[in-house]
């Protein structure tokens, strides 16, 4: 993880947006890492807060809509082949899209602060069948309290961290 903040010193929030997009549809990166130290550059003055905020709801958006994309077009056949793989019977699927259909709104909301669920949510999603119009909008809203919170949260609570240590 050492690379992070030289990769987002050098590149900028373009780096962020970078890491926290592929990090968003499943390629295992330190997306909110990255995003912890964005905010403590931005607290140095090296990046401005408001391109870091942008930069990760962005990020994390188009991140999760690309593994929704990715869900829909070839989960459920993945699904069906190598579900057993992971213990996904048939019966486990079911329920999954039951509730997806019934939860799946809160489901993508909330599953941005879960590390595990964050990098799957949009392909399991998609893999589910959850309706486009409603994952974008639990998606865009789950992204603008998770970047909202990982971004100023950092950045303006520093010095009370920094009394506490």
């Amino acid at each position: 993880m050492a690379w992070i903040e030289p990769a987002i010193v050098t590149y900028g929030v373009l780096a962020l947006l970078v890491i926290l997009y592929f990090e968003s549809f499943g390629v295992p990166l330190p997306g909110e890492s990255a995003l912890i130290a964005a905010s403590l550059l931005a607290v140095r003055g090296d990046l401005a807060i408001g391109h870091v905020f942008l930069a990760a709801w962005l990020g994390a958006v188009l991140g999760d809509s690309t593994g929704y994309l990715i869900g829909r077009l070839g989960g459920r056949p993945l699904l069906n082949r190598f579900g057993y793989v992971v213990k996904l019977t048939p019966e486990r699927l079911s329920r999954l899209e039951k509730t997806v259909e019934t939860k799946g709104f809160f489901m993508v909301l909330t599953a941005r602060f879960v590390v595990v669920l964050r990098q799957l949510n949009g392909l399991i999603a998609g893999s589910a069948g959850m309706p486009w119009p409603h994952f974008v909008a639990a998606n865009a809203l789950g992204a603008l309290l998770w970047a909202g919170l990982w971004s100023f949260g950092p950045y303006f609570f520093t010095d009370a961290f920094k009394r506490l240590i």
